[in-house]
């Protein structure tokens, strides 16, 4: 990786991304071989969002390979507020060799990584969530037996989630449609900037109202909650806006017989999705939250190294 940092997916080129794939495989196959790979090396984990899998996956992952982590709650540090970004990452860049960090605006990644001579990955952003979209492509790799040319359609709101599964695609040439209601739509320069990688790899990114439409042809459907953390005064607003959007056993029908059904979780079973679609034999979520684990290790691996 000639990145020093992982705060988008667009940070890495497709063959990087290609590579780190090869070696996130490698490693779930032979995790032994890599034990060693960051001894002695330990991993700061800045939370200001709950999580299960990001705080879970990392902190297992820097273990499994030989590191530690120090995981530091909001009330410890209380970004800019307690303490500036500036002085957190000068403190920690002195006593560790890597931080993740988990927050809200995607701003304060960017001012970490500015300001911290080590790597800085991003675990969420409300504009960005790279480390899933990592995780989602290689489950589909294993899965579907390659990528390029591959559509996935994701349904309901155009999140963060959207955007990082929009820059992956399009730099992996996978076809990318996001289904959501007007006013929904993903941030316009994130669009804009999948377009603009689309270009070399032949992807198509597009943007619909119609789910029906948009899973036409799919060979992935994938979903997000309703409401985002930090939407919970929004939720039942957003119910009756998204219902029309929900993932049933109806929408994945119009989708290719083979399609696979994804979700980044945690899911709320009811509202974007029904339970017989979340515990069909298409649905590949918790293969997906495992590959969270294989796809960090992968690259915590090449940026601490």
């Amino acid at each position: 990786m000639k990145a020093h940092d992982f705060l988008t997916v667009r940070d890495l080129s497709g063959e990087e991304i290609q590579e780190l794939f090869r070696l996130a495989l490698d490693m779930k196959k032979n995790p032994k071989k890599y034990w060693e790979s960051l001894k002695g090396k330990a991993l700061a984990l800045i939370f200001e969002k709950p999580s299960l899998r990001t705080r879970t996956s990392f902190d297992i992952g820097v273990q499994q390979l030989g590191g530690f982590s120090l995981y530091l709650s909001p009330n410890e540090i209380s970004l800019g507020k307690r303490e500036s970004i500036h002085d957190v990452a000068k403190n920690l860049e002195r006593m560790v060799q890597g931080i993740m960090i988990r927050t809200f605006a995607h701003q304060i990644v960017i001012d970490m990584a500015k300001h911290a001579s080590i790597p800085v990955i991003n675990g969420l952003t409300d504009y960005s969530h790279p480390c899933q979209a990592m995780a989602d492509y290689l489950t589909i790799l294993e899965h579907k037996g390659s990528l390029k040319g591959k559509k996935l359609c994701y349904v309901g709101d155009g999140n963060n989630v959207a955007h990082s599964l929009m820059f992956a695609g399009a730099r992996l040439g996978v076809h990318v449609t996001v289904a959501c209601p007007k006013g929904y739509e993903p941030n316009p320069q994130a669009l804009t900037d999948a377009l603009d990688d689309a270009k070399a790899t032949g992807a198509r990114i597009e943007v619909v109202t119609d789910p029906i439409a948009g899973v036409r042809d799919a060979d992935v459907i994938y979903t997000d909650v309703w409401a985002s953390m930090g939407q919970e005064a929004e939720a039942e607003a957003r119910k009756q806006i998204f219902r029309p959007y929900q993932v049933n056993a109806k929408l994945m029908a119009a989708a290719k017989s083979d399609a696979i059904f994804m979700h980044c979780l945690p899911a709320h079973r009811g509202d974007e999705v029904t339970d017989e679609v979340i515990d069909s034999k298409q649905s590949v979520v918790f293969d997906e939250a495992e590959n969270r684990l294989h796809a960090q290790k992968a690259i915590m691996h090449e940026l601490m190294k």
